[in-house]
C-alpha cells in the first residue's frame, strides 16, 4: 500500500468516525435510543455503573479488539485499533466542547431516523474501507465473514442482542424502538455499501470495437472479453465487448464514444458486487 494511499485513507477512516461520534452523542444518547452498537451498550452501563459513557466505550471496544485482530486479519485489527481510539476521543470532546443534556430536534422519532442514517453512512464507509467503528462492529464484521451474510444483516444479528439489554434501564417502549432502530440501521448499511459497491456491466457491439478495446484496457485500466455474436437481422458475425467499471469510468467511455463517433450499440446493466480479481488493473493505473 502506498504512502499516498494510506494518508487518503488514514483521512476517510478519521471523517467517518468523525461522523459516527456526532450520531451518537448529538442523537443516540439525548434520546436514549439504546440502537444495537457497543455505543449503546455503553450507555446502558453508564446508567447502571454511574460512569462516563466515553470510559465504557473505550473498555469495551479494546475487548472486543481482540477479536477483530483474531478472526479478520492484522489490517482489519489494526484500522480498528485507530477507530477504537478515535470513538472516544471524539466523544470526549464533544462532552467538554458542546455539552448536551437534551434532544436536539425534540423528537425521539427525528432523533432516531437521524441518527440511523448518519451513523449507516459512516458505517458503511468504514467497512468499504475493511475497517470498522469497534466494538459490536467488530462482531459483525465477523459474522459476515463466516456466514457470507450481508453487512448489513450482520450488524442487526449482532445488533440486536445489545438493543434487548436497553430493557434493564429503560421501558419496554424504549426496547421496541431499539430493535426497530436496529433493524432499519442494517438496512441502511446496505443500502450505503451498495452505493459504493456499484459497478457498470458495458456490453458494446461495434465494428471499431479494436479500438474501444484499446481505450478501456489503457485508459481506464479494465480488462475487457471479447465475445462472437450473430445479428439476428443480417445474421452476420459479429464482435461484442464486455467490460466492468465503476460509473466514473463509464462516463469517461461514454464521451470517449461520442467523441470518436464510433458506429456502436451499448447496453448498460448495473452490477451490485464484483468478486475476484476485476480491480487490480485499476489499483495498479491508480498507483502509477
Amino acid at each position: 500500500m502506498g504512502k499516498n494511499r494510506v494518508v487518503k485513507e488514514g483521512l476517510l477512516i478519521t471523517f467517518a468516525m468523525l461522523i459516527v461520534s456526532a450520531a451518537v452523542y448529538f442523537f443516540m444518547v439525548p434520546s436514549k435510543i439504546v440502537v444495537g452498537s457497543v455505543s449503546g451498550l455503553a450507555m446502558v452501563l453508564a446508567e447502571l455503573l454511574h460512569m462516563q459513557m466515553s470510559t465504557i466505550t473505550f473498555i469495551l471496544n479494546v475487548v472486543l479488539l481482540l477479536a477483530g485482530f483474531i478472526f479478520i486479519g492484522k489490517e482489519f485489527g489494526a484500522k480498528t485499533i485507530y477507530t477504537s481510539l478515535l470513538l472516544p476521543i471524539f466523544l470526549w470532546i464533544f462532552e467538554h466542547l458542546v455539552p448536551v443534556s437534551e434532544s436536539l430536534t425534540g423528537n425521539s422519532v427525528y432523533d432516531l431516523v437521524s441518527y440511523i442514517l448518519i451513523i449507516a453512512l459512516g458505517q458503511a464507509i468504514l467497512f468499504n474501507a475493511n475497517a470498522s467503528s469497534g466494538g459490536l462492529d467488530v462482531v459483525a464484521k465477523i459474522i459476515s465473514k463466516y456466514t457470507h451474510a450481508d453487512i448489513g444483516k450482520a450488524v442487526t444479528i449482532g445488533g440486536l442482542i445489545t438493543a434487548v439489554t436497553s430493557i434493564f434501564v429503560y421501558d419496554i417502549g424504549t426496547l421496541i424502538v431499539s430493535v426497530l432502530g436496529t433493524y432499519a440501521n442494517g438496512i441502511a448499511v446496505d443500502y450505503f455499501i451498495d452505493g459504493f459497491n456499484k459497478r457498470k456491466k458495458i456490453c458494446i457491439l461495434s465494428e471499431e470495437y479494436e479500438e474501444i478495446q484499446k481505450y478501456i484496457m489503457q485508459e481506464l485500466g479494465r480488462g475487457t472479453t471479447l465475445y462472437t455474436a450473430r445479428g439476428g437481422y443480417d445474421g452476420k458475425e459479429k464482435t461484442e465487448l464486455v467490460a466492468i467499471m465503476t460509473p466514473n469510468e463509464y462516463k469517461q467511455l461514454l464521451n470517449y464514444l461520442h467523441q470518436s463517433e464510433f458506429q456502436a450499440f451499448v447496453t448498460v446493466y448495473n452490477v451490485s458486487q464484483v468478486i475476484g480479481k476485476w480491480n487490480i488493473n485499476g489499483e495498479k493505473k491508480k498507483k502509477a
